[in-house]
């Protein structure tokens, strides 16, 4: 099997994921103390991941579904493709 590379870091790819929640919080006028409040997210985590991209996944869903974004993290590896033949037969035994 290939090896695949990734060229980011686990810490980088959360800092963009991070990024881009806060750009979707800005560009709804939320602030951070709101969307605190609507998420029931205390307000030191989302600063933290915001600056950070550190965040419990369950902290994540919640803040994903204050800003109306529960079904992009429900379809979150749902459409996954297969790697090689050995994978579909794994799966379907």
């Amino acid at each position: 099997m290939a090896m695949e590379y990734v060229w980011e870091t686990a810490e980088e790819i959360n800092r963009d994921l991070a990024k881009r929640l806060r750009n979707i919080r800005r560009r709804r006028a939320i602030s951070q103390e709101k969307l605190s409040r609507m998420s029931g997210v205390s307000l030191g985590s989302l600063k933290r991941f915001e600056a950070s991209g550190q965040v419990s996944l369950l902290s994540l869903t919640k803040l994903a579904m204050a800003l109306g974004l529960a079904d992009e993290v429900r379809e979150l590896f749902s459409q996954v493709p297969y790697k090689d033949i050995e994978e579909v037969i794994r799966e379907n035994r």
